[in-house]
């Protein structure tokens, strides 16, 4: 499982020209889920992510983690951080998670982002989406619970 965190002022996911998930301060996940992923890798993802100390304490220090500032999470799905672009022109998604495997993980992620008390929004599975995304610092990790990078 990858995922793209970015520590946002505010992010907003539109589908067909509804808002379909929204934040404040918090953090935008772009999440892909791989062939090989299970529950275990969100368990992972999700206390890595919750926890990343990634947010200014009083001192102007990142030391502080999204629960601690009370901030909010924006969850899409996004397969395309499996492309593998090594060979040719265009992306192989061959390591990526067939649909219906990775909705499922998708929303089991975004269910125990949810079991933590943080207000957690989502885009909608599949879906062409429009995301805005207001990177506050700009703060970028990647992250992925295999530990390739």
């Amino acid at each position: 499982m990858r995922a793209v965190v970015q520590r946002v002022r505010k992010s907003r996911v539109t589908v067909e020209g509804n808002i379909t998930g929204e934040i404040s301060k918090g953090l935008m996940i772009l999440l892909g889920v791989g062939q090989e992923d299970s529950i275990k890798d969100i368990e992972y993802l999700v206390e890595k992510i919750i926890n990343l100390r990634i947010f200014e304490d009083k001192n102007g220090k990142m030391n502080l983690s999204v629960l601690e500032v009370g901030g909010e999470l924006l969850v899409v799905s996004q397969f395309t951080l499996y492309g593998d672009c090594r060979k040719g022109r265009r992306p192989s998604y061959d390591k990526a998670a067939r649909p219906e495997i990775a909705k499922e993980l998708y929303e089991k992620f975004v269910e125990k982002c949810r079991s933590y008390g943080i207000s957690t929004q989502t885009g909608i599975f599949q879906a062409d989406m429009l995301v805005d995304i207001s990177n506050d610092g700009p703060v970028t990790l990647l992250l992925d619970s295999k530990k390739e990078f």
